[in-house]
């Protein structure tokens, strides 16, 4: 069978398990179709540990190398480079390309697929939901890629204006063989959320670490820091400044709702604690232990009720655009 040319773009944690994923699936007994991947990233040390990994069939030093003749291409950069590459790679995407943009916010990348991608190329963003056995694990980059990443997890789907109908059945597609679920959401609710789920809490590591420092006791402190303190402030260790600055201020109007909210809350704790109220206290603790349970249980089996974004059908695996619209591709033919 021909090979489906991809390009995976970004070599974090992300991108790489995208290629291993890929990998894996190739190898299975009933696997329909074969990958051959071809893989950038800017960063010589993302590169030189995904190559390690193998990740993909080749690495190449260019963007615009990567994408060329690609049939799917994956943009998982850093969020501060995805503006520029997308004007770089623009005259080397291929007609009918289906590109998957991973970029955390949505709104600013549709706007800049929009300026400098042709028509011909379609656009669909999507947002993995990982697999739960990683929710405790933020550590973005090829050492932590996993072929099992997306196993159990979601695909959130957000087609751009002008994807071709089949092109979004490819980004389902692409997204069952990896093991995860596909969903509708809409692109302006993603971004909303992304604020809450994504923004704040690098900006409340951010924020910790800086209290941390101007702090009197930080000389001993900074001998002590254990998991807790880690895991709170991974975003300084494996993402690029630029990057949580664009992450806050390209989408500062959701980030400062929810950032208001959260205020109104820790004032809520300083005033139980102001007051030594116990009850206060155990209260908000029991309830959210609670709540927390509640949610942990359903995101591990990712089962959700009452959910108001439908499953994209994707009934037999890779048989719609993979195997109708990319092989009439392959053997010339019109779409």
């Amino acid at each position: 069978m021909a090979a489906i040319q991809v390009a995976v773009l970004g070599l974090g944690r992300l991108g790489s398990s995208i290629g291993l994923g890929l990998r894996r699936y190739s190898k299975t007994k009933d696997a329909r179709q074969e990958f051959a991947v071809s893989a950038y990233d800017p960063r010589a040390v993302m590169m030189s540990s995904a190559e390690g990994r193998a990740v993909a069939d080749r690495f190449v030093r260019s963007p615009q190398d990567a994408v060329k003749d690609k049939d799917v291409v994956v943009m998982a950069l850093p969020y501060a480079e995805v503006q520029a590459t997308y004007r770089a790679i623009a005259s080397a995407l291929r007609q009918d390309a289906v590109l998957l943009d991973f970029s955390p916010l949505k709104l600013p990348s549709q706007d800049w697929t929009q300026k400098y991608l042709p028509e011909t190329v379609h656009v669909v963003g999507v947002t993995a939901i990982l697999n739960a056995k990683y929710l405790y694990d933020g550590l973005d980059d090829a050492t932590h890629a996993a072929e099992d990443l997306f196993d159990d997890g979601g695909f959130l789907l957000m087609p751009g204006t002008s994807a071709n109908p089949d092109a979004v059945q490819l980004a389902a597609d692409f997204g069952t063989i990896l093991g995860a679920t596909p969903h509708f959401v809409d692109v302006a609710e993603h971004d909303g959320l992304a604020a809450a789920l994504e923004g704040l809490p690098a900006l409340l590591g951010v924020a910790m670490f800086q209290m941390l420092l101007r702090s009197a006791g930080w000389n001993d402190a900074r001998r002590a820091g254990n998991p807790a303190l880690g895991q709170l402030i991974h975003h300084l260790h494996d993402a690029h400044p630029d990057d949580l600055r664009d992450l806050l201020l390209l989408n500062r109007e959701n980030t400062l709702r929810y950032l208001s909210e959260y205020i109104d809350v820790l004032e809520g704790f300083r005033d139980a604690l102001g007051r030594g109220d116990r009850g206060a206290l155990e209260e908000a603790m029991v309830r959210s232990e609670a709540a927390y349970r509640e949610w942990i249980l359903k995101r591990a089996n990712n089962r959700w009720e009452g959910g108001s974004e439908p499953d994209v059908s994707a009934p037999s695996m890779m048989e719609g655009l993979f195997g109708g619209f990319l092989s009439k591709r392959m053997r010339g033919g019109k779409r």
